[in-house]
């Protein structure tokens, strides 16, 4: 109870000494200074807790705030028209706050060199004047005694900065933010709260840390997948790697290239809400395959954390209810176009705007599909559509009148129903990260075609590592060999977009 009403007077502001602006020419270097910036700023709050209590009652609350980074620009020079990010669209002022620069170092040094390239002019590195919450300074892995704050009667809000969920929102995504008079424009997407929120996020839903997220993300529904695509890594790493240099398992179990088993003896006692692995390369250019769970909100929730770390693309691999009679068990659905009736994003995104069909993603795996089966052409008709996938919230359905749903489903050409799709497609589309979905039939209500126990059993045993390898192909041996600048297709960008990817 001593620690709910304060009877201090108004603290004094202790803070870091004043950082003066820094201009730099080389992203590299712009960098460096964000580390040093960071670093000193996030040990001066971690150092002022483990302070609390070893000089009697504090007399003042500690601050620190995040770095920055800036550009100006004065001219309505046209930079390269075929460029989807990495420039701004009009002369002025352009900021954002970062967060964990180490994690996100190559990242940084690839998009403000496009802006320096873009531009011809440097960028600055400053102080901003947003807090660091002391939650966040920590970062990841970190563990506070109880004891450390004991005998303190102030409570931890008084003597520093909490997260503040007013301004950790995703205005600049939805395209929604609008400056204040004289105010600059976002640089990024996301601010650095915004990141650091996401993060911690990240940790307790996949119980991997986020620095083990690779570039291309393969999301499922099914346990059966995670069991072979694990099953596939180890062999990897039993081989000597094979191009990866770890894999990382929930509880951040580690094997390395070259061993048959983790390095450490250690498990986790359960798995966490959407357990994620990652099959690592060099420059996060390796999958990560997360197990979303069943429904739209677990799929909204893991890519809105996601979306942070900005991958270079993710694809929904998982089962589905086909639509038509014409198609079989085990047929697999290339979805062209998304029917949104998950409910979800609607305040994000409303329904009346489209979600595009990305070529780039629709041809590598229509390519992966037809290498993997050894189908081509019209043949490959025989065993894959491509058309409307419909999401749905209600598992149920079946169960409610179905004249209105069947109806919908008819008007729109859909082919296949699940609960994930759209939904891993719209959010995609509204953080600006190429997406994509391969299904594969499993039932087909309609018609009366339910799995039986022993058909689902057989039914997984052949088509899921089948599909799995398509996914697989499809995301590193295709998308993969894409540059970056037309992946990150143009489809994704409104009109007022900010530079970074």
């Amino acid at each position: 109870m001593n620690k709910r009403i304060s009877s201090n007077a108004v603290l004094s502001v202790a803070t870091p000494d004043a950082f003066e602006p820094q201009l730099f020419d080389d992203p590299a270097g712009a960098v460096d200074c964000l580390e040093a910036l960071y670093e000193r700023n996030t040990r001066f709050l971690c150092q002022a807790f483990e302070g609390l209590g070893k000089a009697g009652r504090p007399l003042t609350r500690f601050r620190a705030c995040y770095p920055q980074v800036s550009i100006e620009t004065s001219s309505f020079g046209h930079v390269d028209s075929r460029l989807s990010f990495g420039y701004v669209s009009a002369p002025g002022v352009y900021t954002t706050t970062i967060t964990r620069p180490k994690l996100f170092r190559h990242y940084l040094k690839e998009q403000l060199g496009h802006l320096m390239r873009n531009h011809g002019v440097g960028v600055t590195v400053s102080e901003s004047s947003t807090p660091i919450p002391l939650h966040f300074a920590f970062g990841e892995g970190a563990h506070v005694e109880p004891s450390a704050a004991e005998g303190i009667d102030i409570p931890l809000r008084d003597l520093f900065d909490a997260p503040d969920l007013t301004t950790t929102d995703d205005e600049i995504a939805n395209g929604s933010y609008e400056p204040g008079p004289g105010e600059p424009s976002p640089l990024a997407p996301f601010t650095a709260q915004r990141i650091d929120y996401s993060l911690a996020r990240l940790s307790h839903y996949t119980a991997t840390s986020a620095r083990h997220f690779q570039n291309f993300v393969l999301f499922t529904n099914y346990q059966f997948y995670v069991d072979e695509f694990c099953a596939w890594a180890r062999q990897q790493m039993a081989e000597g790697g094979n191009g990866y240099t770890a894999f990382i398992e929930p509880g951040n179990i580690t094997t390395s290239a070259g061993a048959d088993r983790p390095d450490a003896d250690y498990s986790l006692a359960r798995l966490p809400q959407m357990p994620a692995y990652h099959l690592k390369k060099k420059g996060h250019g390796g999958i990560t395959l997360v197990n979303i769970g069943v429904g739209p909100s677990n799929a909204k929730t893991i890519t809105d954390h996601i979306a942070v770390l900005r991958p270079h693309v993710w694809l929904m691999l998982g089962h589905c209810a086909g639509l038509r009679n014409s198609q079989r068990l085990g047929d697999y659905v290339l979805a062209h176009a998304y029917m949104r009736e998950d409910h979800v994003l609607d305040d994000d995104l409303p329904v009346w705007i489209p979600l595009p069909a990305l070529a780039e993603v629709q041809v590598a795996l229509q390519d992966a599909v037809a290498e993997v089966t050894g189908y081509k052409g019209y043949d490959l008709k025989q065993i894959m559509r491509t058309g409307t996938v419909a999401t749905i919230d209600n598992r149920n359905w079946e169960l409610r009148d179905q004249r209105g749903p069947v109806k919908r489903l008819s008007q729109a050409r859909a082919i296949a129903l699940d609960m994930e799709s759209a939904t891993i497609a719209a959010n995609g589309f509204r953080f600006r990260v190429p997406y994509g979905t391969l299904l594969c039939v499993s039932d087909k209500p309609l018609h009366g075609e339910l799995k039986l126990p022993g058909m689902a059993s057989a039914f997984y045993r052949t088509q899921v590592s089948q599909h799995l390898k398509i996914g697989i192909l499809a995301a590193l041996q295709k998308l993969a060999a894409m540059p970056s600048e037309k992946l990150h297709s143009r489809k994704l960008r409104s009109f007022y977009e900010t530079s970074f990817q």
